[in-house]
Formats: C-alpha cells, sequence, structure tokens
C-alpha cells in the first residue's frame, strides 16, 4: 500500500505545500501558540523536526523556557504553519503527548543526533529569556558526541483538527479534517 494512502488527506496537502515552497528554510517553520500562567496567549516560532507516525509531530525546544511549564499546565496547543509561495495555512490544533521515559529519552537522542552542529550549539547557550551576559559563552557548534544537555526538549505534538486556509483563488477555500470524524474533510467559508 502506498505511504499516502496510510496518511489523513491533510497530510498529503501539507506535503506538496511545503514541496512548493523548495528548498527554503522557512518551509521548515512553524507558530507555536500555548497559554502562559497568567491564561494570556504565547506564540512563538519553531522548528519542524519531523512526524511521529502519521498525526503525532515533533519539535525541540529548550527546558529553561517558559514553554515547558506552559504546557505542563495546558497542553492544548495550536500550530500556524504558513506556507507562502504555497499561498496556504494550516492550523493545527492538538496536544502534548507524555512519552514513557525510555521513549522520551531515545527520541530526544535521535533528534540531538540529527542536528547540525551549529544546531546543536543552540543548546549550548545561556538560558533563554534571562538578562544577557556578554561575558557568557555561545558556542558556534557542539560535535555530535557531547552528551544530550537535559534542557534539550522534545515536543511531541498529537494533531486531532487540522484546518487549511487556501489563499489563492476567489473566494478562499477553508476545509477542516478532525480525527474525531476519521480525518473526513469538511468545506468551510473561508
Amino acid at each position: 500500500m502506498p505511504t499516502s494512502d496510510l496518511l489523513p488527506p491533510w497530510r498529503v496537502l501539507l506535503r506538496g505545500a511545503r514541496e512548493r515552497e523548495g528548498r527554503s528554510p522557512q518551509s521548515r517553520w512553524l507558530q507555536l501558540a500555548t497559554v502562559a500562567a497568567d491564561g494570556t496567549p504565547r506564540v512563538r516560532t519553531l522548528v519542524f523536526r519531523g512526524w511521529a507516525g502519521a498525526t503525532d509531530l515533533d519539535l525541540l525546544t529548550d527546558g529553561r523556557s517558559a514553554k515547558p511549564a506552559e504546557l505542563a499546565r495546558q497542553a492544548a496547543v495550536e500550530i500556524c504553519w504558513l506556507l507562502p509561495k504555497a499561498r496556504c495555512q494550516f492550523r493545527l490544533r492538538g496536544s502534548l503527548q507524555t512519552l514513557p521515559p525510555d521513549q522520551q529519552q531515545r527520541e530526544r537522542e535521535r533528534h540531538w543526533q540529527a542536528l547540525t552542529p551549529g544546531g546543536r550549539a543552540l543548546w549550548g547557550w545561556p538560558a533563554p529569556g534571562m538578562p544577557l551576559d556578554r561575558d557568557a559563552p555561545f558556542p558556534a557548534d557542539i560535535l555530535e558526541n557531547a552528551p544530550v544537555p537535559e534542557h534539550f526538549q522534545l515536543l511531541r505534538i498529537a494533531l486531532e483538527q487540522v484546518e487549511l486556509l487556501e489563499l489563492s483563488g476567489h473566494p478562499h477555500r477553508r476545509r477542516r479534517w478532525r480525527q474525531a470524524a476519521d480525518w473526513e474533510e469538511e468545506a468551510l467559508n473561508p
């Protein structure tokens, strides 16, 4: 059976939209919305790190940032993935998965090894959001044999709903798929 037959229909559309972006690094950038302790929204840009199955996506974060604490209080998230060349926006709704500790460690190590030395270097920098210490080290790279830092965290998001807003044509086209409805497509007003 072809891989596309095993994927929900929105995955095939997302893959096609990302392919239209070409080799642009922006095709991997998405915005993650969480809820802060005071109930206000927070949005950040993260890098898509891959799929874990048909409907779970992987992101990485620094455990010293506010995201992990926010997700511990409220695991529900929304992700906005704008693909400008494809002229579309995917809105992905889901929640943070809690993996068994041994699986979490294996997945962290796998993602750590997949990073470039420059990509690993970000986790060698001082804690994000703290006052800048101009004398603190900001390494340019970390070799693959370096141990995985404790604050290198995997965020695996289990998706429950996906909307696609296609921004070309008149009127724009909007569709939704929900896991609870076996990912059946539903047309919406744009």
